[in-house]
């Protein structure tokens, strides 16, 4: 039996990859249940009391920014294309320290729960709602279409229909955070960013073993085929992996993906102090990058395999390469380590952020004001069953779209995301006084946005999607800060 027929032969899971699987899974619950016992109030529930060690923020930050969206929707990219897609890092990692320096301060000053409660001291109420809105409607979609991305991998290599995947994701994700709160995401968090590490070095070891002339080889193969690529240093506007574009996207994206979002920014505010919390971006840029570069490597690597072994099938969409060379490929336990991964990856999800902005921001004080800390605690942990349940339909609908998974999360989140940075901005750089101005500024800047991605899709204007962030967030702040002197002249 030839190679090729004999790498056919390895399908389905075995003994050990359901052992892996269910003790990650009994791992989650135990730490769900020894952090989550004993929560009395909010304060615990949504920050940990601020409690959190840096190494557990920093790592717990990684596993939320890398998401399934990394485990499975970067090697498509390294597959198809290249290794372009890293010059965004250069703008993260630009993005990471402004937030330190810029925006962790003002939250600490003022003792958030929520960011959006920055927003309320800084300007008003109106303001306040208006930006935990914009995140609802940025987090929501955008999250749907991670969990769409993972349950299209899991249900992959488990054999399931899609259906029954995002069931199982949702259910265990209402049960695991809807008790735990944000402690158990945390150390979880941590747990699973060691799982991506250690499954994403198990997986490109075997393919180096397997690939003609190692690592050595494959680099050959993939430098002559073009997909060693890093740096694109050509003019224009349209195409979003040009240096100077990608670096630029990667300053306004990562700006409002973890300075005006919820998620991530919770996470942050955990920690006890301003300088800790601090410490903890800064350190994400050298734990972040190392996982990232190594699944777009994979991809790069898959594509080196399957070259070299033209016999193998390939998957009728390229965004399910990793998922179809798991099962078809891989061998038991690291078959099992990629399931695992991927199935931590998704359980991380927004939940716990969107329940804490929806009772910080909404339910506080526009619903009941005067209500017992008990009370808003089983209202938090019954919004985060009602969000698991809309992101599952969200995933669904997903399911019937099209294009590479990563770039769709990025053109969702730049609609709306635009908005929310440039009012952060409005009121981090500058002293300007508006209230009922952000509100119209943001809603119309947002349809801007929505406006050219939507001319950029069709082909009728001549710009890139990774512009949209750009043109959301210079369109807010501009017109806060031109008109807010008018509002100030009403309301005189």
């Amino acid at each position: 039996m030839n190679e090729t027929a004999a790498l056919q032969q390895i399908t389905g899971l075995a003994p050990l990859d359901y052992g892996l699987l269910g003790v990650a899974v009994i791992a989650f619950f135990l730490i769900a249940y020894f952090k989550g016992k004993g929560e009395k109030d909010t304060q615990d529930y949504f920050l940990g009391n601020r409690k959190t060690p840096v190494w557990v923020g920093t790592l717990s930050f990684v596993a939320t920014e890398i998401s399934a969206m990394t485990i499975v929707g970067i090697p498509p990219i390294g597959f198809t294309e290249n290794l372009q897609y890293l010059q965004f890092f250069i703008g993260s990692a630009s993005a990471r320290i402004l937030i330190a320096f810029f925006f962790i301060p003002a939250f600490y000053k003022f003792n958030c729960t929520t960011i959006y409660e920055f927003l309320k001291h800084r300007f008003g109420a109106e303001t306040q709602y208006a930006g935990s809105a914009f995140f609802f409607v940025t987090r929501l979609f955008a999250s749907g279409v991670r969990l769409y991305a993972a349950s299209l991998a899991v249900s992959v290599i488990m054999g399931w229909q899609l259906g029954y995947t995002l069931a199982f994701f949702t259910m265990f994700s209402i049960l695991f955070i809807g008790f735990g709160g944000i402690k158990a995401v945390l150390w979880t968090g941590a747990f699973e960013a060691v799982t991506f590490y250690i499954a994403g070095a198990a997986v490109a070891g075997y393919l180096i073993l397997h690939i003609d002339g190692g690592f050595s080889g494959a680099w050959q193969l993939a430098h002559d085929a073009g997909k060693l690529s890093i740096f694109n240093l050509g003019w224009g506007v349209k195409d979003p992996n040009l240096l100077w574009v990608a670096v630029l996207n990667g300053i306004f994206g990562s700006m409002a993906a973890f300075g005006t979002d919820q998620e991530l920014m919770q996470r942050l505010l955990t920690l006890e102090t301003r300088r800790e919390s601090q410490k903890t971006i800064i350190a994400t840029i050298f734990t972040s990058f190392p996982v990232t570069a190594l699944y777009l490597l994979i991809g790069t690597l898959l594509f080196v395999f399957y070259k070299q072994h033209p016999g193998l099938l390939l998957p009728d969409n390229p965004d399910k390469i990793l998922s179809h060379f798991t099962v078809h490929v891989l061998p038991a336990g690291i078959k099992g380590l990629v399931l695992v991964a991927v199935i931590m990856a998704s359980i991380d999800s927004p939940l716990n952020s969107l329940s804490s902005s929806f009772v910080t921001d909404i339910y506080r004080p526009l619903i009941k004001k005067d209500g017992e800390e008990k009370h808003y605690l089983l209202v938090s942990r019954i919004s985060v069953a009602c969000f698991g349940l809309l992101l599952a339909v969200i995933a669904w609908l997903c399911a019937a779209g099209s294009g590479r998974m990563l770039w769709l999360a990025f053109k969702i989140n730049g609609v709306t995301a635009g908005s929310l940075l440039g009012v952060f901005l409005l009121g981090l750089l500058t002293k300007r006084v508006a209230n009922r101005v952000n509100v119209f500024a943001m809603i119309f800047s947002a349809a801007l946005a929505g406006f050219t991605l939507y001319l950029s899709e069709k082909g009728i204007a001549p710009i890139g999607w990774s512009w949209v962030i750009v043109i959301g967030t210079v369109s807010t702040f501009t017109l806060g800060w031109v008109l807010s002197p008018l509002e100030a002249k009403l309301n005189k």
